[in-house]
């Protein structure tokens, strides 16, 4: 049975302590991705890693941690304006509707975006209906259970 998810809500990201972030659902976006600052592929010891820091200073969760994975790929993501554009590719869980689901992200520059995260097709389907008229339903859930 799928979950009823609304157009906005809140979700945590426990490998990068991340709790109760703003989430956009965008059914028009096949990725989902999350803000991101200071990406760069870096090598180390001959091995290819991709540096990060979530967010950027002006957020109120940013913490100014580097992170750093050897699991990632590389994507070509096209934009609602038809521009396509390299992007990295993440794996990690999110947790919503009291539940952890795995997810890959890209990592993009959201910063003028009201919504550092933005959850698309690739992870709604089969999991989610969209319910435009609702907000935080899966963030009124979690607090009820507190």
């Amino acid at each position: 049975m799928k979950l009823t998810i609304g157009r906005i809500d809140k979700a945590d990201f426990k490998e990068f302590l991340l709790f109760d972030i703003d989430v956009k659902i965008d059914s028009g976006a096949y990725t989902s991705s999350i803000h991101c600052s200071d990406i760069k592929e870096v090598s180390i010891k001959d091995e290819n890693f991709i540096k990060f820091t979530l967010l950027d200073s002006q957020h109120p969760f940013y913490n100014n941690k580097e992170y750093i994975t050897k699991n990632y790929a590389i994507k070509l993501v096209k934009s609602s304006n038809g521009i396509a554009q390299k992007r990295y590719l993440i794996e990690t869980e999110i947790f919503i509707f009291n539940t952890s689901h795995p997810i890959h992200l890209t990592l993009s520059k959201r910063k003028n975006m009201k919504f550092p995260v933005l959850l698309g097709r690739k992870f709604l389907n089969k999991q989610f209906l969209i319910d435009t008229s609702r907000t935080n339903v899966s963030h009124k859930q979690k607090q009820k259970n507190q």
